[in-house]
């Protein structure tokens, strides 16, 4: 987990950097910061999106899982337990959870989270991860300057999902056949796009309900997979 232990250094002394800048960045300047990230992170998502070969399980999984998420009110949790370390930390941060949400969904739904990790849990190289920890350093200061100090904590949920993965794959022992790779980056790239919406004030997208699709589309491709369907 070499390569997520220095992504997780990264955003924090990028974050910090970031909320020593936040006092004198403009509000004018914020507006079009987020205005840019908001379509960089819609032209990524269609990106993403692109390289899906089973649409149907894509979309069934989506709604499946944002069906699961809306049951078991993952949104709301999620927010709570941003709003819970806002009052631990004694934030007066209004936009706390935003920013624990908002850079991680940017942190962890992109295609090198995902392969980086893979790769890293194999033993390969941790490359990928390092590359991905530059990228991350120089967003994190722009994202906390303008969302503040919820953006540094967005560096616990990456280690649990981008060490989560790693991990995983590395008990596992054998290849992740490329289908389940390139679906998981489909529905990542979707998400992206939802939060593109958010970030442009467009539409409010509860995203973080749309997660447990990530898990489902892995089921529904493996299950054709052995199936042979």
């Amino acid at each position: 987990m070499v390569g997520t232990l220095i992504n997780a250094t990264a955003i924090i002394a990028g974050s910090s950097i970031g909320l020593i800048f936040r006092k004198h960045l403009p509000k004018k300047y914020e507006i079009v910061y987020f205005q840019v990230v908001g379509l960089f992170t819609l032209l990524l998502g269609i990106q993403m999106a692109l390289g899906l070969s089973s649409p149907l399980l894509v979309l069934f999984s989506l709604i499946l899982g944002g069906f699961a998420g809306a049951k078991i009110q993952l949104d709301e949790k999620i927010n709570r337990l941003g709003d819970l370390i806002k009052v631990k930390m004694k934030s007066d941060n209004e936009r706390f959870t935003e920013g624990l949400v908002t850079a991680f969904l940017l942190f962890c739904m992109g295609s090198m989270t995902i392969i980086g990790a893979i790769e890293e849990g194999f033993g390969k190289t941790s490359n990928l991860l390092l590359t991905k920890s530059i990228l991350d350093f120089f967003s994190s200061v722009m994202l906390a300057s303008g969302l503040g100090i919820g953006v540094l904590f967005s560096f616990v949920p990456l280690l649990l999902f981008q060490g989560g993965i790693t991990l995983l794959v590395s008990m596992v022992g054998k290849d992740i056949p490329a289908e389940i790779i390139s679906e998981i980056t489909a529905v990542g790239g979707i998400i992206l796009m939802g939060l593109s919406f958010n970030l442009l004030q467009i539409k409010e997208i509860k995203i973080i309900n749309l997660l447990p699709s990530l898990l489902l589309i892995c089921l529904f491709v493996w299950l054709r997979m052995v199936l042979k369907i």
